[in-house]
């Protein structure tokens, strides 16, 4: 069986792959919510990870402040990302 941290780790990385297309990052996405909900991640777990993906979801939308964007990318650096 599989490390679900691996596993976590490995869609985490696709989410914020730009190369990867919008249809796999929401498949990526999809399935680390379910990990998230059928407690395969351990709370702090989960939720450094939603923490990361909505940062650098900030730093990819044009539409978040220079200075938004600059407090999300500090965020990410805190938390070794």
């Amino acid at each position: 069986m599989s490390n679900p941290g691996n596993v976590a780790r490995g869609l985490k990385a696709s989410i914020s792959n730009p190369n990867t297309s919008e249809e796999a990052k929401k498949r990526a996405q999809e399935r680390l919510e379910q990990m998230q909900q059928s407690g395969q991640l351990d709370s702090r777990e989960a939720r450094e990870a939603q923490i990361k993906i909505g940062h650098k979801a900030a730093l990819a939308n044009p539409n978040v402040s220079e200075q938004a964007k600059e407090h999300s990318q500090q965020i990410l650096e805190d938390l070794g990302d």
